[in-house]
């Protein structure tokens, strides 16, 4: 089976774990971050990514307890100018809000356009003041 093919097999067969981290990380909703999941990178098919700042995230079940493939997996991603993060299923199924913090701390601090929420709304607010002032300004015809 192709790499893309089996990407996509993977995508329809997420493990609970996966789908519970996707439903959080999918459309933007980690402040406006965009991930892949089931994304081909090299010879491997990642969990998720971003690649902005190349962060990729693994959910681990049992199976990858020690597993000298995963490390081969790491250090080449690792090579490649990746940051790997792995978290345990039950870590993502009962610490979500601690695996995204993370997830989240690690991606803005290796990629400089994304933004902390505070700092995006701060520039949000001074541009529609300035809208609203030029719109005043046409108004009173200033």
């Amino acid at each position: 089976m192709k790499q893309r093919t089996f990407a996509k097999h993977l995508r329809r067969n997420m493990t609970q774990a996966e789908n519970h981290l996707w439903y959080h990380l999918r459309a933007y909703r980690l402040n406006g971050i965009r991930f892949r999941r089931q994304q081909p990178l090299g010879p491997y098919i990642v969990d998720f990514v971003h690649f902005g700042s190349r962060v990729v995230v693994e959910a681990d079940g049992g199976q990858h307890n020690d597993s000298e493939s995963d490390r081969k997996r790491d250090d080449w991603m690792q090579s490649q100018g990746y940051k790997v993060l792995r978290f345990w299923n039950h870590e993502i199924l009962q610490q979500i809000e601690v695996v995204l913090s993370v997830i989240y701390d690690t991606v803005t601090e290796r990629d400089g356009s994304v933004c902390p929420e505070e700092v995006l709304e701060a520039a949000e607010s001074a541009l529609a003041e300035d809208w609203l002032k030029e719109e005043e300004d046409e108004a009173w015809g200033r």
